[in-house]
């Protein structure tokens, strides 16, 4: 199995390098009926695509995506809907020099060790270029999601560069869209313009953390066990290039909360159930509970920078190696809408899960239960 394929129902193969003619998905079970067409796609494309401000890699690409089968009309058809973005301004000679040597960071080592061959140009498949096609993806995700939960949304932004996180006191998602950071705290993004100027002027990067949220969903996603919402949003924010941890609602934070102060109390409003507070992150059981539903993973700084970093050879010398190129110094501004992306596939996944088993049954809570 070569495990390029992710999802139950609404299932997403990608395929493609970052120097190659092109990269894509193909997605299949995707309901029929569901508009969709390439300039809808391409809205999301285009949040993602690089060169758009100094603050990202000035690789041109116009990430322009093509829809070559499964529609009809502007309609899914029920049947595989294949996406294609053409590469259009690589540079391989930009990656001679790394043929042979191993850039440390880098899967470079890895797939060499795994595989015994590796397209050392851009990183291949290893390349975060591959997840344009998971935005692509994720477009149709959307516009299934908006047709089948129209109520549902999906917003990601910057919650902290390198050691600056905002404060949540001025938080205000009005922001999130004025400022390359996708960062939703006017100051936070005047601070860390100047942070990043520096570091990229100096050859180096740095990491950020990302929350995605999704409004909207409704209860009873997931499944106990082996089909956790929660485990399923874990491995596709996971599986990001460049992700290094995941975390659901209170993540990690919660070991220091007390018992008390971690259960979300629960109180009976006018719709049904209210929560006092999401400590989970809209995820109880693996369960959905109609709350929020909250993700944030970490992502590691570039590992492509400007500074001479040690590391061997195919033969086994040491050398010290520049990694040259156009890299991007803060990898996680491309993340947002990649893991806007994952977000949609999943939930998506799981909505029609629930409808194939479940259906309409379930717990009624209230008056006539």
């Amino acid at each position: 199995m070569s495990l390029n394929t992710f999802g139950h129902l609404f299932r997403v193969t990608t395929w493609g390098e970052s120097h190659g003619p092109a990269l894509g998905a193909t997605v299949d079970g995707c309901p029929p009926g569901i508009a969709v067409d390439e300039a809808g796609l391409q809205h999301w494309l285009d949040r993602r695509k690089p060169g758009q401000n100094r603050f990202t890699t000035q690789r041109r690409e116009a990430d322009a995506v093509r829809i070559l089968s499964g529609t009809f009309e502007g309609q899914t058809t029920g049947t595989p809907i294949q996406l294609m973005i053409e590469n259009t301004d690589q540079r391989s000679k930009d990656y001679g020099e790394i043929a042979e040597a191993f850039r440390p960071g880098h899967a470079d080592i890895t797939y060499w060790q795994k595989y015994g061959i590796r397209d050392y140009r851009g990183g291949g498949r290893s390349s975060a270029r591959e997840t344009a096609a998971r935005v692509a993806a994720g477009g149709v995700a959307r516009a299934a999601l908006a047709a089948l939960a129209p109520g549902l949304t999906i917003s990601g932004y910057m919650v902290q560069m390198g050691p600056h996180a905002i404060d949540r006191a001025r938080f205000d998602a009005a922001e999130i869209g004025r400022n390359p950071f996708w960062v939703p705290d006017a100051r936070a993004a005047a601070d860390w313009a100047g942070y990043l100027d520096e570091l990229r002027k100096s050859g180096n990067s740095v990491g950020a953390v990302i929350e995605v949220v999704a409004r909207g969903v409704p209860a009873g996603l997931g499944a106990p066990i082996y089909g956790k919402l929660d485990a399923d949003l874990a491995a596709a924010m996971m599986s990001i290039n460049a992700v290094k941890g995941v975390e659901i609602g209170d993540g990690m934070a919660a070991a220091a909360l007390t018992g008390v102060e971690n259960a979300d109390e629960i109180a009976m409003g006018p719709d049904g159930p209210e929560y006092r507070s999401n400590h989970a992150g809209g995820i109880l059981g693996g369960i959905s509970t109609g709350q929020d539903v909250v993700v944030r993973f970490a992502v590691k700084p570039t590992s492509s920078i400007l500074t001479p970093r040690r590391t061997i050879t195919k033969r086994g010398h040491e050398t010290e190696l520049v990694t040259k190129g156009r890299h991007d110094p803060c990898v996680g501004i491309r993340a947002v809408p990649v893991g806007e992306a994952m977000m949609a596939c999943v939930i998506l996944d799981h909505l029609l899960l629930h409808r194939g088993q479940v259906g309409e049954a379930g717990g009624r809570i209230g008056p006539g239960a």
